[in-house]
């Protein structure tokens, strides 16, 4: 497992990215992109501000000026220091001023911008008050791919975490299942993620017998039974990239059907990262494991996409669902996590992060994939 602190992001990185941005934009026929607070301006900037700060914040970006970051005067000093602050201007407001009159002379009074999914309705529309003829999308919907493809460096960071997952993984096999509150395992699955460099955990997902049907179940007070089928799905960030993977485990004997259910979703998440190279679709992925589950007769219980990016965040584009005609370019990294669930009785998913390489893809996650059983 990788443990080392890696070489920290320059500048140089945060200007090629906004850059990069900018361009994108142009390309794509909009003025600019307009970026607050969150997993976007961090990627761009470095600069990590909370998310629910009300005053204005924002990143300017546009192809014919320099990057400029707007800040309230009394946060500047930290902006200043932001890794990413030698490569854009700076420019300060003040309490009692109007943040909007500040930001106006910065964007095209008649231009469309890309806009921050996470960016306050308040802003956007304090910016629409001030220059009406402007007008705005979301950077989900303009430019998809901007976080999509990782360089060298994000790679060895999902990597990282990766394995940090998968060493997770293999402490939380050692522990005792059996008459234990789910609650009780996804605390020791947060616990591990940290032990192994994890500084933000995302989700601990435990779903113990027919909890294991619902994908996105919450652990809860369920005591597990001898007998279970028990899904584990968790992640988070360490080194600001994210991990998330699944492994589903069996509280003592499994069943025939148990085995033969696990067996499904394991070929089927096994073609799917085989399928993986540069020039399919995205929505190619979803076929492959589909079609696995879909001819084995249980294609109804198939509930949810086969994939997401991942990234600064554990769940961003692109996504590996039909209808995404993206295509796969060498450093895009995402989940491949087929599942069969069955209503009131028990569910299935194995899950790893795959990044596309020059001639396939390469898993993120080295843990067996087998059934393992738990005591």
């Amino acid at each position: 497992m990788t443990t080392g602190t890696p070489v920290p992001f320059t500048a140089a990185d945060y200007k090629a990215r906004m850059d990069r941005a900018a361009q994108s934009a142009a390309a794509a026929g909009l003025a600019g992109v307009l970026v607050a607070p969150g997993p976007d301006l961090v990627w761009l900037t470095g600069y990590h501000v909370p998310a629910d700060t009300e005053r204005l914040t924002l990143l300017v970006l546009a192809a014919d000026q320099e990057p400029t970051l707007v800040v309230p005067t009394l946060e500047a000093p930290d902006a200043a220091k932001a890794a990413g602050a030698d490569a854009m201007t700076l420019r300060d407001w003040t309490d009692g001023k109007d943040p909007y009159d500040v930001t106006a002379p910065l964007l095209d009074v008649t231009g469309r911008f890309g806009v921050s999914d996470n960016a306050w309705a308040m802003h956007l529309l304090g910016l629409q008050k001030t220059l009406p003829e402007t007008s705005y999308v979301s950077l989900t919907e303009a430019l998809p791919m901007l976080r999509g493809v990782k360089d060298a460096a994000e790679l060895e960071r999902l990597a990282a975490a990766g394995a940090a997952a998968d060493a997770t993984y293999e402490e939380i096999k050692k522990v005792a299942f059996a008459g234990r509150r789910e609650n009780d395992i996804a605390g020791e699955l947060s616990d591990l993620l940290k032990r192994f460099g994890h500084s933000q955990v995302d989700f601990t997902v435990v779903g113990s017998g027919p909890n294991g049907a619902n994908p996105h179940h919450e652990a809860s007070d369920r005591v597990i039974q001898d007998g279970d089928m028990v899904v584990l799905d968790f992640g988070g960030l360490k080194h600001g990239y994210g991990s998330d993977t699944t492994r589903t485990v069996h509280v003592g004997e499994p069943t025939d059907e148990e085995r033969k259910v696990h067996d499904i979703v394991r070929e089927a998440q096994t073609a799917a990262c085989d399928a993986v190279r540069p020039g399919i679709a995205c929505q190619d992925v979803d076929r492959v494991a589909r079609k696995v589950i879909t001819d084995a007769g249980y294609g109804e219980y198939f509930i949810h996409r086969t994939g997401h990016g991942i990234g600064v965040t554990t769940h961003e584009p692109p996504y590996m669902i039909e209808g995404e005609e993206q295509e796969l370019v060498p450093g895009m990294c995402f989940s491949v996590e087929p599942g069969i669930y069955l209503p009131g009785r028990f569910g299935v998913r194995v899950e790893d992060i795959v990044t596309v390489t020059e001639d396939g893809g390469r898993r993120l996650n080295a843990t067996a994939r087998e059934l393992a059983i738990v005591g």
